[in-house]
This record gives structure tokens, sequence and C-alpha cells, in this order.
């Protein structure tokens, strides 16, 4: 077993040298050997290219298992124990989800030093997207179809599940400003709790920009704000599904990756199901074939078969769409400016993603996937 060199997924499309070193021989064997149910290491499968932490499928003599490693100012172990005990209530109603391996204390993040590890049991099924990122379409519409029914039924097993909210803002898919009555002022109430989002946003005119960013689409907030509350997934896409085959008649044999999961609403998680495989943000020079609005429906249409959606919910879904990014926009800037501190990074969350994002839906495609939104049948 040796440590390659790997490059994970950049910004812009392309492959980047990591801001995590990859996981070692020796720190994998220091962490399974505290897990009783994981067994000695014998060799990595596959280094992740995932950019936010280090992780490797790692084969076992009990099994292949799943490791993941975060460092501590992004993770500590209560917050990742958050996550866990979502997937927990997740796994007991039913939702095909790995399981988290406790330490011989019972706990299930573990920490050394600068780090907070996790092992799970490795995924039932074909990883077919691994290597795919986010923000590029599923291959098939079928895909997109299934994927929108297994959405609504994690909404189903999620309800009723009693957590605050998440205890921190990086690299989290929250809606607080989403739905806010004035996010200008809700931001800013935030910002002491938040001294590195604070710090970079003292160079911008954020004021400003959040007034104009929601401008179009504070019509919605007040339904938004009496969504019904709801632990949500936060990174719907195709990537963090495992599948029963590749052709069109596949099932979701098990879903992955709850980084992003915190108490939001239904729609929150359906909208940025859209948002992730419905436009292929990489890729806008494509013109037309960018947006897929048909994407969109069969997010849509999967959905409606095991929840309802009523006409009210579709036009409130398309209102909510462009602004359904900005929490977690931030939440990636508060960690590339205070954590990997990359000034490019962050100024590409606040330009390219918080406000590039919500502009494009006031063009022509943008405009044009909403109304397939509020016209799906």
């Amino acid at each position: 077993m040796t440590e390659p060199s790997h490059r994970v997924h950049g910004l812009a499309g392309d492959e980047i040298a990591p801001d995590w070193p990859a996981l070692t021989a020796d720190e994998l064997a220091g962490v399974l050997g505290a897990i009783p149910a994981a067994g000695a290491p014998r060799r990595v499968l596959w280094h992740s290219p995932r950019p936010l932490s280090a992780a490797c499928l790692l084969e076992t003599p009990a099994g292949d298992v799943f490791v993941k490693r975060h460092h501590r100012n992004v993770r500590s172990a209560a917050t990742l124990t958050e996550e866990h005990v979502f997937l927990a209530h997740l796994r007991r109603h039913g939702l095909p989800v790995v399981e988290v391996l406790a330490d011989r204390d019972g706990q299930t993040a573990l920490a050394h030093g600068d780090w907070i590890y996790e092992v799970h049991t490795a995924a039932r099924g074909e990883d077919l997207y691994r290597d795919t990122m986010s923000w590029q379409p599923p291959d098939r519409l079928a895909h997109a179809r299934t994927a929108g029914r297994m959405l609504a039924k994690l909404h189903a097993a999620s309800a009723g599940y009693p957590a605050a909210q998440r205890g921190t803002h990086v690299l989290v898919a929250r809606s607080e400003l989403a739905t806010a009555i004035d996010p200008v002022a809700t931001l800013r109430a935030q910002l002491p709790q938040r001294p590195a989002l604070a710090d970079y946003l003292a160079r911008r005119d954020w004021p400003r920009d959040l007034e104009r960013l929601f401008a179009p689409w504070r019509a919605s907030q007040p339904a938004l704000a009496r969504q019904p509350r709801l632990w949500t997934h936060g990174d719907w896409h195709v990537s963090n599904l495992c599948w029963s085959a590749a052709g069109d008649a596949a099932e979701v044999t098990c879903v992955l990756d709850f980084g992003l999961a915190a108490c939001n609403f239904a729609l929150f998680d359906l909208a940025t199901a859209i948002e992730r495989n419905a436009i292929a943000w990489l890729a806008l020079d494509a013109g037309d074939a960018a947006a897929r609005p048909d994407i969109a429906q069969a997010l849509i249409a999967g959905y409606r078969e095991e929840r309802p959606l009523g006409t009210d919910e579709l036009h409130l879904l398309a209102d909510l769409l462009p602004v359904v990014h900005v929490d977690f926009a931030l939440s990636e800037l508060e960690y590339f400016h205070g954590i990997t501190r990359s000034a490019h990074a962050a100024d590409v969350a606040y330009d390219t993603f918080m406000l590039g994002h919500a502009a494009w839906f006031e063009g022509t495609l943008g405009q044009r996937l909403l109304a397939a939104i509020r016209d799906a049948n």
C-alpha cells in the first residue's frame, strides 16, 4: 500500500493539486486499529477526487471500507457526529445509506491531532458517476427521474427527525438567507460568529450585492419561510448516488455524502437537485445545451411519484432556485478565505458562484428553465 500522488476536482472543471494530502498507509492503519469492525488495511482501491477533504476506498479482511479525513477547522468531532446521527435515523427508516463504524468507545467521529476521521461501510451498487463533478448533468433522463424519486423517499424518511440546526456554517447547505425577510440584516447578525467571512466581506460591498441578488425573488419569501422544517441532503447530485446498473432501468442502491446536510425544507433540497444536475455551470459556453429543462422536469416527475407537488409548490420551487445556492456559496467563501487561504477560490465563490449563478437566471436560458419548472406536469 503506497501513498500515490493524485489530483482533485478544481473550480473550473479541471484537475488540480489537492489542498489536503492523500491518506497514508500509516494513518489508515492507526484509524482502523481503533475500530473493531474494520479490520487491518490491505490496500487502497481508490482515492477520491473530491477537493474539500481527503478520502479513499480501502480493502480490509472484513470487507471494503470508506475512510474520510477532515481538518478540525472544517469539522469538529461534534459537527461530524451530527451527520452520523442523521444517517442512523435514515437507516432506521429504510433509506439505503452506509453504516458509520464506531471505535471501542462507541464514537464515530475520531479525533487525532488536527484531523477528524470517519469510517463507513462500502456503498452497495455501482458508483457510475464516481469521477463526475457536481454541475455536470446525468447521462440519462431516466437517472434523473430515479434520483428525484429517491430524494422524495429521503424526505419521507427524514420527516420527524428532531435535531436542531447544524453547529457550523462551514461547507454546509443552509437556507437562512434564502428564506430571510431581510437577508442583509440576517447575514450581518451572523458575522460576529463567522470571523473569516466577515474579514473577506469587509473588502466587498456585500449589502448592495445581496440586495440586488435577492430583489427579483423577494415576493416568494413569506411562502418560503412557512415551509415545514426538514433535514435535507444538501448536495443531491447523481455522483452522490450508487446504482444497480447503468441503463434506464437502474435503481438507486445507496445514497452517499451527507456532509452538507442541514435543517432546511423539502423544496430546498429539490431546488438544489435541479441546480446541481440540470445546469452545466462549468460549460455555460455550450449555449442552449448548458441548460437542461428536461432533466429538471424528470427530477420533478420522479419526486412526484412519491410525494405530491401542487402548482403553487412548483411556482415556489422556481422562485427559490435562483437563490438556493447563496448560503452555501458564502460557506464555501468562508472555507477558502479562512481555512485554505486561497484568495482566488474565495473570489470565485463570491463573484462566479454566488453572484454569477443568480444573475444567470435573469437571462433567456435561466428564464426558460424556470418556466419549464412552473409548467412541469
